[in-house]
């Protein structure tokens, strides 16, 4: 396995938009993806919110990690938050998701945080079983909440006690 990797330029926001869909279709929720291209470009490109790398195996990209910083008040330092890994199923069980992994870990203690977090669907053995392979912990003293579309709106709008 010879595998390189890129930092994801603008003209890459059709493929990256790609990958999401396969990803989403791969987790069942494709009908969930109200991204697009043009907002893909701005909030990855011109807001800077988050990064894309690309794995390639040949020159051709095939497997991709979103990925963006978050900060540790107790660490008191950012961490790398891994929003999306994906491989292309024609190339799993070749070593790419460990690299695409290993290398985000490079970037991660290059960039001086201290931590690396994810999440992963509770249904998804083989990624489970992947990630511990690696020595990740599952956070299960933790439960993820979260506010979207109306109730993110609503809440907002929502006057003061």
């Amino acid at each position: 396995m010879a595998v390189t990797f890129r930092f994801a330029v603008e003209q890459d926001t059709p493929l990256i938009l790609n990958f999401i869909k396969e990803l989403a279709d791969y987790e069942h929720m494709l009908d969930q993806v109200v991204a697009d291209e043009a907002t893909l470009a701005d909030q990855l490109f011109q807001k800077k919110n988050a990064e894309v790398l690309f794995a390639l195996e040949n020159g051709r990209e095939v497997g991709f990690a979103l990925f963006f910083h978050n900060f540790s008040t107790f660490l008191g330092r950012s961490g790398l938050y891994l929003e999306d890994l994906y491989v292309r199923p024609d190339c799993r069980g070749k070593g790419y998701g460990k690299a695409i992994l290993q290398k985000l870990v490079s970037i991660a203690l290059e960039r001086g945080c201290g931590r690396m977090e994810w999440w992963c669907l509770d249904w998804n053995e083989p990624s489970i079983d992947f990630y511990r392979s690696l020595g990740a912990e599952p956070m299960s003293d933790w439960t993820v909440y979260r506010l979207t579309g109306y109730t993110l709106k609503n809440l907002a709008e929502t006057p003061g006690s």
